[in-house]
């Protein structure tokens, strides 16, 4: 159901990606190696609860949250959901958890790490499943706005 909302969310902007299938793609070092790529280019997307709404970051799968970043833009502590609260949030598992085809709108944000890469892999609503998106691309789909929020 999860990777079929993602086809419907490329689908309905005219933008058909190739789903991409692997044994198991559910952590950055798993999906790198099924795709023979860098951890870099694996494009994680990360919940967080701010207050009583929820954001998601996009960011290279190499990098680690910068807590003091994350306070100073969003003005406030970063907490992540659990595990039943992401797949009720999202509709997505986490090792699955994406930008695309979410059960509720939810603001995006991609994280500057991500512009040291040409072509990232977000997941795609599965723990098996990936697509491969330009930078730009991936900005233009899901209307995200660049932070800074990574550790350096």
């Amino acid at each position: 159901m999860s990777v079929q909302a993602v086809i419907e969310f490329f689908n309905q902007r005219k933008k058909p990606v190739e789903i991409l299938t692997f044994q198991d793609t559910s952590t950055v070092a798993k999906a790198a190696e099924s795709l023979g790529v860098t951890h870099g280019e694996i494009a994680k997307s990360l919940l967080f609860k701010v207050k009583d709404d929820y954001v998601m970051i996009v960011m290279a799968g190499d990098k680690r949250l910068d807590n003091r970043k994350f306070k100073d833009v969003f003005q406030t502590k970063a907490k992540m959901p659990d595990v039943d609260e992401v797949m009720a949030v999202t509709g997505h598992p986490v090792g699955g958890v994406c930008p695309f085809g979410l059960k509720q709108p939810i603001p995006i944000y991609l994280d500057k790490s991500l512009q040291a890469y040409e072509r990232v892999f977000p997941a795609a609503g599965e723990t098996n499943a990936a697509v491969e998106l330009k930078v730009a691309e991936l900005k233009d789909i899901t209307g995200g706005q660049w932070v800074d929020v990574s550790k350096d």
